[in-house]
């Protein structure tokens, strides 16, 4: 045997052994590399189900280039496996492909388990049985696989999983994208927001309006007064500053009407702004001079001389 083939064969048992087909084992001699036995566990729904059968290889130095000779060491009753347990399959015989190795032959063969070809049949009474009385063909392989390739154990090798099996473990060990999302959405802590501040509301006094006439004085100007307070303004507040124009002094009128006096300004013509202490529009008109309201009614009242010159007028 050329140790390419023996590198080969290796190389196929290694990967065999690590990562095995479903359903289907090695099993290797130390003592001689080119001794070779698969283990093809029964296909479920099959009359083979629950057995283990055993298939032994041969290898010649026209390996790869021809098949290896294969046939079946353990006892079974199937159409397309003869009495001795040579098997009956074109992929060992006009088939074959260089390509091929010890695993391909191991599936192609378990394939044989699941659908019989009755057309080629090296057991005639098998093939007979399958085409004519399906149960009774049924019967008689269940019987002969619970006899000869049912064991009490498992064999060991089938403690290592598949490698279809270790994917669909991984894939439950592996965390979902929900998961993943839920559990951190449920680390993010949600922040806190603080009620926007309600502003104290805001009392506004404002002087009364000027009347149209009195607006044609430019000098003249109220002011007006804003209180930051809820409570409404003292009367006190409601008062404005007036200024003269003329002179540009600060005047603080009483609050209280002065008729008398107002009535006595101007040629006894009622200033326009007597309850505010508003100089008139009569002295307030620009002319030279210009005086501010008196408060006084000192000059309405004749005096004694004065009554005494009227009554000698009379005489």
């Amino acid at each position: 045997m050329s140790g390419s083939v023996v590198r080969r064969i290796m190389r196929e048992m290694k990967e065999l052994q690590t990562s095995p087909p479903e359903g289907i084992r090695v099993q290797s001699n130390d003592q001689d590399i080119l001794d070779v036995t698969g283990i093809i566990e029964g296909p479920e729904g099959t009359p083979y189900q629950g057995g283990y059968f055993r298939v032994k290889f041969k290898f010649t130095d026209e390996f790869p280039a021809a098949p290896p000779k294969c046939w079946f060491a353990t006892k079974i009753f199937h159409p397309n496996v003869g009495p001795t347990g040579e098997i009956c399959v074109n992929t060992l015989k006009k088939d074959w492909k260089p390509t091929y190795g010890i695993g391909h032959i191991l599936v192609t063969v378990k394939c044989l388990l699941i659908y019989p070809n009755p057309e080629s049949a090296l057991d005639e009474e098998a093939g007979k049985l399958l085409l004519e009385e399906y149960q009774a063909y049924c019967d008689r392989a269940k019987l002969i696989t619970s006899v000869h390739a049912t064991p009490r154990v498992k064999p060991v090798e089938f403690d290592t999983p598949s490698a279809s099996e270790a994917e669909e473990a991984k894939a439950k060990d592996a965390p979902t994208p929900s998961t993943s999302s839920s559990q951190a959405s449920t680390s993010k802590t949600t922040p806190k927001t603080s009620a926007p501040s309600t502003p104290a509301p805001v009392a506004t006094v404002t002087s009364p309006t000027i009347p149209p006439s009195m607006s044609e004085n430019a000098g003249l100007s109220i002011p007006t007064i804003t209180r930051k307070s809820v409570s409404p303004a003292p009367p006190s507040l409601k008062s404005s500053v007036v200024k003269e124009v003329g002179n540009g002094k600060e005047r603080h009128p009483s609050p209280s009407p002065l008729g008398t006096a107002d009535s006595n300004v101007g040629g006894g013509k009622p200033g326009m702004g007597v309850g505010l202490g508003i100089a008139s529009t009569t002295t307030l008109g620009g002319a030279p001079g210009t005086k501010a309201v008196k408060r006084s009614a000192t000059g309405s009242a004749p005096t004694g001389a004065e009554k005494r010159k009227k009554a000698l007028k009379r005489l």
